[in-house]
């Protein structure tokens, strides 16, 4: 071989085409060099594949079939999307709005309850702080079957019902009020529960945060002109604090679009069928009614990807609102 050919050699191995074996080789070399990087990554990945894109793909490919779990499944295209919206009574008349009216008092509302309480919580003395957290903590960690009970005692319809009792004492009403099943009193009791079990893992992260901020941040505030709690919470707090703040945003997006578990706990306590006058009904109820009440999978999973569609909205927006900003 002449010197030009040993030369030029090299440089036509590597003009060679993707996909060559000299291509495919390197390309297995960086995988046995990263193989470590590899195995730590894993288990997250299957996690994902399994449990969020598998589940995510089906949901979206059933919504084009009409499919009742026995007969086999029949190609509709689009039309359980068009039946949603044009056809579906309840989804149009209660549960869209429904969820609506839910989400905007119960997101905004519970999230802003997360971040007060943690602040609070974050000026107690350390030795205070452990006990407040937990108290605040528990609710979040009930089952619905509990929750359920509790509130059954609280709301009950005769006077043994705590509130009615209370009621009653000073005179407010003459007589019980049966508070569950009065469409009036049914979604904000809803609220109120979903309220109450709002101090879940996005409060924990936000007071996290708060106890990693820097005290020396405030110090130089006051030198710049900060003097007052407001101005440091605006200006120091929820900066130092926004990734956090971003995480407990979408857990509190993703809670309250999965809010119709409270109705079904409240109407299951006091053996109603569905919640009175649909006033409780939510798009997740609406769709778990069609796939373990109706079997009609592929019209639950439709109404599945109108849901996620909507939770993702509100998560981008919250990446909006919270996300880094610039060159951060």
């Amino acid at each position: 071989m002449s010197a030009t050919e040993t030369a030029t050699a090299p440089a036509a191995a590597r003009a060679q085409p993707l996909g060559t074996p000299l291509k495919r080789k390197s390309v297995l070399k960086r995988m046995r060099e990263n193989a470590s990087a590899y195995v730590f990554v894993a288990p997250f990945m299957i996690t994902f594949i399994v449990f969020i894109a598998a589940p995510v793909f089906l949901a979206l490919a059933l919504s084009l079939f009409q499919f009742d779990s026995v007969t086999a499944p029949k190609f509709v295209g689009f039309d359980n999307f068009l039946s949603i919206f044009t056809e579906d009574r309840l989804f149009l008349r209660y549960a869209l709005p429904n969820t609506f009216f839910y989400a905007v008092i119960v997101g905004p509302v519970g999230y802003a309850l997360c971040f007060f309480l943690a602040w609070l919580i974050n000026q107690l003395p350390k030795k205070w702080r452990d006990y407040f957290t937990l108290a605040l903590y528990i609710p979040s960690m009930g089952t619905a079957v509990s929750m359920g009970v509790v509130w059954m005692a609280f709301f009950g319809a005769d006077e043994t019902g705590y509130l009615n009792r209370l009621l009653l004492q000073f005179g407010f009403i003459d007589q019980p009020i049966a508070w569950l099943f009065d469409p009036r009193y049914f979604m904000w009791i809803m609220i109120l529960i979903s309220l109450w079990q709002a101090m879940g893992i996005g409060f924990l992260a936000m007071l996290a945060g708060l106890q990693t901020i820097n005290t020396e941040l405030y110090e130089a505030g006051a030198v710049d002109g900060i003097s007052n709690r407001l101005q440091e919470v605006w200006y120091i707090t929820i900066p130092s604090i926004r990734p956090q703040m971003l995480f407990s945003a979408v857990m509190s997006v993703v809670g309250t679009f999965k809010g119709g578990i409270v109705g079904s706990s409240l109407i299951a306590s006091t053996n109603q069928d569905i919640t009175p006058g649909n006033s409780g009904l939510l798009i997740s109820n609406h769709l778990e009614d069609y796939f373990r009440n109706r079997f009609e999978i592929g019209y639950s999973a439709s109404l599945t990807v109108v849901l996620l569609v909507m939770i993702y909205a509100m998560t981008r927006f919250s990446f909006r609102l919270f996300g880094p900003k610039g060159d951060e």
